[in-house]
């Protein structure tokens, strides 16, 4: 238990980073970014036949960690937060966002130093 949420708070601080859309690459981030994660935390292995420590393989980080895909965590969340926003009501700020559409265009470049 506090092993799941000690991973899936610090997939939340990242998970604004990553768009889980339908490009593979970026839910392949989030994997990486999950597993790097769970080695830091399950450790190094001692090898059964050489004797010798080593990382942990991916199949092994799941049969330890059995939590569903961090991917499909990620994007069922969204759901799950976009069909509130869905459910407030037109005159909420936050639907209008959701729904709006960007007018105009912004300023080529690097913005501007003060």
């Amino acid at each position: 238990m506090i092993l799941e949420d000690g991973v899936h708070i610090c997939l939340r601080i990242t998970e604004g980073h990553w768009y889980l859309g339908a490009d593979i690459k970026e839910g392949k981030e989030a994997e990486g970014f999950e597993n790097m994660v769970l080695r830091r935390i399950f450790g190094l292995r001692r090898d059964e036949v050489t004797g010798k420590w080593r990382r942990l393989h991916n199949e092994e980080l799941n049969d330890l960690y059995s939590s569903p895909n961090i991917v499909r965590v990620i994007k069922s969340r969204r759901m799950r937060w976009a069909g509130h926003v869905a459910r407030i009501g037109e005159e909420r700020e936050v639907y209008r966002v959701l729904v709006g559409k960007p007018e105009g265009r912004r300023p080529l470049g690097r913005p501007r130093h003060r």
